[in-house]
C-alpha cells in the first residue's frame, strides 16, 4: 500500500472538509435564523446554538492541526497535554466517550503525538454509541509504545479502517475516511514496527504500536 504524497494530502485535505462542514454548515444555518429571528428567547436559543458549533469547529481544528500538522513548534517533543487536551475537546465534553489518560511521560516525539492522537481518533470514531476510550503511551530512549483502547455498548471498525492500520491494503483505493488510518500506518512502519488491531468479534477494540519515535 502505497500512496504518493500530493494524493495523500489530497485525502487528508478531504477528510477535514468532510468532519469541519456539520459544525460550520451549522455556524452559517444559525446565523440566518438569527437574521429572520425577532423573538429574544428564540435569538438566545440561537445565539446557543452558534457558540456550541463555534467551539466545536475550534475543537476540531485543535485536534487535526496537532494531529494531521506541525503544531507543537520546532522542536522534537510535544507536551503531551497538549494532545490530552485536544482529545478531550473532541470527545469531552457533550460527548459520550470518556477518556482515561495513562500516559505520564510530560513530552513525546512528535511521531509518537501523531500515531497517539489518530488512534485515539479512529477508536473514539468507532464508538458509535459512546462508552470508554484509555489511552496509554510510555517512551524509552525513543522506542514508543502505545496502547489505545476502547468499550462501549456497540463499536464499529470496518474492513478498509483495519487494512490501512495494518497496511494490508494491497491495490485498493484507499478513502478520505482512511486517511488519519493510513497515517498510522506510515509513521509507525517509518519507525520499524506495526500496528495491531483487535479481532473484529472482540467485545473491546484495541489498537497497539511499539516502534522507534526518536
Amino acid at each position: 500500500m502505497t500512496i504518493s504524497p500530493t494524493d495523500f494530502a489530497s485525502l487528508l485535505c478531504s477528510r477535514l472538509c468532510h468532519d469541519l462542514l456539520s459544525p460550520v454548515g451549522a455556524l452559517n444555518n444559525g446565523l440566518e435564523l438569527l437574521a429572520d429571528e425577532h423573538d429574544p428567547d428564540m435569538r438566545a436559543r440561537c445565539l446557543e446554538l452558534l457558540a456550541d458549533s463555534a467551539k466545536a469547529s475550534a475543537n476540531k481544528l485543535k485536534f487535526f492541526r496537532l494531529a494531521f500538522g506541525a503544531a507543537g513548534g520546532f522542536g522534537e517533543s510535544v507536551d503531551s497535554r497538549e494532545a490530552r487536551a485536544a482529545i478531550e475537546g473532541l470527545f469531552g465534553e457533550g460527548h459520550k466517550v470518556k477518556l482515561g489518560w495513562l500516559v505520564e511521560d510530560s513530552t513525546l516525539p512528535k511521531p509518537a503525538i501523531k500515531v497517539l492522537l489518530n488512534l485515539a481518533l479512529i477508536a473514539g470514531d468507532a464508538l458509535v454509541r459512546g462508552g470508554q476510550l484509555d489511552v496509554g503511551a510510555e517512551n524509552h530512549n525513543g522506542q514508543v509504545e502505545i496502547v489505545v483502547r476502547a468499550e462501549g455498548l456497540r463499536i464499529v471498525l470496518d474492513s478498509e479502517m483495519r487494512a490501512a492500520l495494518t497496511g494490508t491494503s494491497g491495490d485498493a483505493v484507499v478513502t478520505p475516511r482512511a486517511a488519519a488510518a493510513y497515517l498510522v500506518h506510515a509513521l509507525v512502519a517509518e519507525g520499524g514496527g506495526v500496528v495491531q488491531v483487535s479481532a473484529p468479534d472482540d467485545a473491546v477494540l484495541l489498537f497497539g504500536a511499539a516502534f522507534k519515535a526518536a
